[in-house]
């Protein structure tokens, strides 16, 4: 095992000159006390300057062993030879000498080993810094370093500097917690830190932009930000700016594939090259491109490379590091443009099959097939949106040129009907207006409706949503009969014709509307439309004087609304301003208070644009029917207001106006009783059957009803008799004689 060390292989480098200290980071190495230490992180990005600083406050106390490990040392003799000679040549005195036979797993184990972990024992503290460790792979070298690192002595601490994120006895050294890591993460220069760098490098303070655009490209990596600062400081045209980044970015990539690229396998190099097309790698759509070894390759250049980044959302999908992904761009590109086209339109075909819209047009639309983007956007948009989802296909249609959507009457339906979803209906109506220029024809857009049909609807929901109920129950009343029964058109035309006839005082015939409209939107599975015809039944229902229906409309609604994660939507602010309305009937101030706050979270998006009007004068006139029945006149007053500021708005305001003019500074909730609150026939039938063994399923195949009506019934018992549970609330209504 004897064999001889190049002296510069046991003493750090000199340092490079205009490098920054990291203090940040020395404190963290000051402050472990692990007996180990890993720093893992790619090429470049500081790990031997880094280590080679803290060394030098180790090595005035003699304390700390230096060796830079290369492929040479990539055999277990050779390995420990290096490391025996690094630890003597700063400790002369320790009792272990080299091996004089040849390196074998016996003599390792029986020999070596021990007595080099005895005769480190009881030397004093003594770091061993190992720069380099990626380049040792050898299995029976990383076996010996792993069975080392398990037997440190006490005092002793070993600082691996790789590459690679460690394999070997990592895992086993950091459940023990015996380990310290540094990562990649760790090693990024902070935006101040990187402006340090570049003003030490300019010799004086970068401009903002330049410093953004910089730290855009780098990271944080140590060495592409030295690199575009040095390249910055050698231009002598200041007003060039542009262009000394650009040629910066190239010295990069120059680095990168020198550094990284060129120290791959070739089936590496062409696995990143055909998936440079993705914007995250994951196993799926890796294969899809690459082939059967992808997700195989990915593991390992994650582990290996590590300018593969994790995703914060999905550890298992990987993001490239800035500048490698404009090396690989370049090289695809230098490839010619059908590879590109190609590996596109793979992706987009792939990520349709998974259902993954956002990523299926954008490759198609990289990929020159705008009809293929078109087509996955007009079978998808329809439910998303129903989902609440209006964002997403927003963002659809943005991937698009703006032509493309302009001269599609399809498209600017569907841009319509997104915007429709975020409250915006002025945007909307930019879209509708669009439509009627280009003169809409009997092209189907969405399920069962034509392109003219869906936009009258759209522009009769624009009304409503502007305060125009009577334009547009007009507008929905010349389409209805053009919409097919069971779609969501058909439930968005009598929701229009419904609120209309809710904000006139019909109540009734309100009610008829809006009971088809929440069989239809349930039939074409629109949660937006179901959440709001549900929460508008239940106003209809409260403001008629039907408090138990509203309750169980409102709690209907509200169920959808958290079944299709819609609670902060602004469909479901109706369902809770009928639900603060009934608890301040009831006296229950400060529940209707938290429901009326929910009501305000959902109603955020329309404040914003302006939208609904009609539901904001009824949110602030409640507000205010609140703050009477605790006294409280200024707040009473300032909710009044801004009931009136927003009834205003309205075409008619209608029933708004004697809803408002009964909120009275000398109005009363009456304060709520102990004691429980009177149950309806249908609770009262509920509550026996909650006295027997059958399940809420049963009772309601029992009584001919819904399931969900049974659970709405039971909610209102355990809520009346101050029950959390089945066997309290039975032996509540004994107590009180109900039973």
């Amino acid at each position: 095992m004897t064999s001889s060390v190049p002296t510069f292989k046991l003493r750090p480098g000199d340092q490079p000159p205009h490098q920054l200290t990291r203090p940040r980071l020395l404190r963290r190495l000051d402050a472990s006390t692990e007996p180990v230490v890993v720093v893992s992180a790619p090429a470049g990005a500081g790990k031997t300057v880094l280590l080679t600083e803290w060394s030098r406050s180790l090595a005035t106390r003699g304390a700390c062993a230096w060796l830079s490990l290369d492929a040479y040392d990539n055999a277990p003799g050779r390995l420990w030879a290096g490391i025996l000679r690094a630890l003597q040549h700063v400790r002369p005195e320790l009792p272990v000498r080299p091996h004089s036979g040849e390196w074998t797993l016996d003599a390792w184990l029986e020999e070596i080993l021990p007595s080099l972990v005895s005769g480190l024992d009881g030397q004093g503290p003594l770091a061993l810094i190992l720069d380099g460790v990626e380049s040792i792979t050898d299995v029976d070298a990383v076996r010996s370093l792993s069975d080392f690192l398990t037997r440190l002595p006490r005092g002793f601490r070993v600082v691996l500097s790789t590459r690679n994120v460690p394999g070997g006895p990592v895992p086993t050294l950091r459940a023990r917690g015996a380990i310290a890591e540094l990562d990649w993460h760790d090693l990024a220069f902070t935006p101040e830190e990187a402006q340090a760098v570049l003003t030490d490098l300019l010799g004086s303070a970068p401009a903002p932009d330049t410093l953004s655009a910089v730290y855009e490209t780098t990271e944080g990596w140590a060495a592409a930000l030295c690199i575009m600062g040095r390249t910055l400081a050698r231009s002598s045209d200041d007003a060039d700016t542009a262009a000394d980044l650009a040629r910066g970015r190239r010295a990069v990539t120059e680095y990168l594939a020198t550094e990284v690229l060129h120290r791959l396998t070739t089936e590496q190099r062409e696995f990143l090259l055909r998936t440079s097309v993705l914007d995250e790698l994951s196993a799926g759509p890796c294969r899809a491109l690459a082939g059967d070894r992808a997700g195989v390759l990915l593991r390992e250049l994650a582990r290996t490379v590590q300018l593969l980044v994790p995703v914060a959302a999905d550890p298992s999908a990987y993001r490239r590091h800035r500048a490698l992904s404009a090396l690989l761009c370049d090289l695809l590109g230098s490839e010619g443009g059908e590879t590109a086209v190609s590996l596109h339109r793979t992706a987009a075909r792939w990520y349709s099959r998974q259902g993954e819209t956002t990523a299926t047009v954008r490759h198609w639309v990289r990929g020159g097939d705008e009809a293929a983007a078109v087509a996955s956007i007009l079978h998808d948009w329809e439910q998303t949106i129903s989902a609440g989802r209006g964002r997403e296909v927003r963002q659809w249609l943005e991937l698009l040129p703006l032509r493309t959507v302009a001269a599609d009457a399809r498209l600017c339906v569907v841009a319509a009907m997104a915007a429709l979803s975020e409250g915006a209906p002025e945007t909307a109506r930019r879209w509708l207006d669009v439509v009627r220029l280009r003169g809409p024809g009997a092209e189907k857009v969405g399920e069962g409706s034509t392109v003219s049909d869906a936009a009258a609807v759209a522009r009769a929901v624009a009304c409503w949503l502007q305060g125009e109920v009577l334009t547009g129950d007009r507008l929905a009343e010349t389409v209805f009969a053009g919409t097919v029964p069971l779609t969501s058109w058909r439930a968005l035309a009598c929701t229009a014709r419904g609120t209309a006839l809710l904000w006139t005082s019909r109540y009734e015939e309100a009610e008829a509307l809006l009971g088809e409209a929440t069989r239809d939107a349930h039939a074409a599975g629109h949660g937006l439309t179901l959440v709001r015809a549900l929460g508008l039944r239940a106003l209809c229902a409260l403001l008629a004087g039907r408090h138990e229906p509203a309750r169980m409309l409102s709690d209907e609604a509200l169920d959808a609304a958290g079944t299709a994660g819609l609670e902060r939507h602004f469909v479901a602010a109706a369902a809770y301003i009928g639900r603060a309305g009934l608890l301040l009937d009831e006296g229950r101030a400060d529940e209707a208070e938290r429901t009326l706050a929910d009501a305000e979270a959902a109603l955020a998006d329309s404040s914003r644009t302006g939208s609904e009007p009609q539901m904001h004068a009824l949110y602030h006139g409640t507000r205010a029917r609140l703050a009477t029945a605790r006294r409280n006149t200024d707040a009473a007053r300032e909710a009044r207001e801004a009931a009136e500021r927003a009834a205003a708005r309205c075409e008619s305001p209608g029933v708004l106006t004697d809803l408002l003019g009964g909120v009275g500074e000398d109005t009363v909730v009456p304060l709520v009783v102990s004691g429980p609150q009177e149950l309806s026939l249908g609770e009262r039938r509920v509550l026996r059957a909650l006295c027997g063994p059958l399940t809420l399923r049963q009772i309601a195949a029992e009584f001919y009803v819904s399931h969900n009506t049974v659970k709405t019934q039971v909610r209102a018992v355990f809520r009346k008799l101050g029950a959390h549970d089945r066997s309290a609330a039975v032996a509540r209504a004994r107590e009180c004689g109900m039973l």
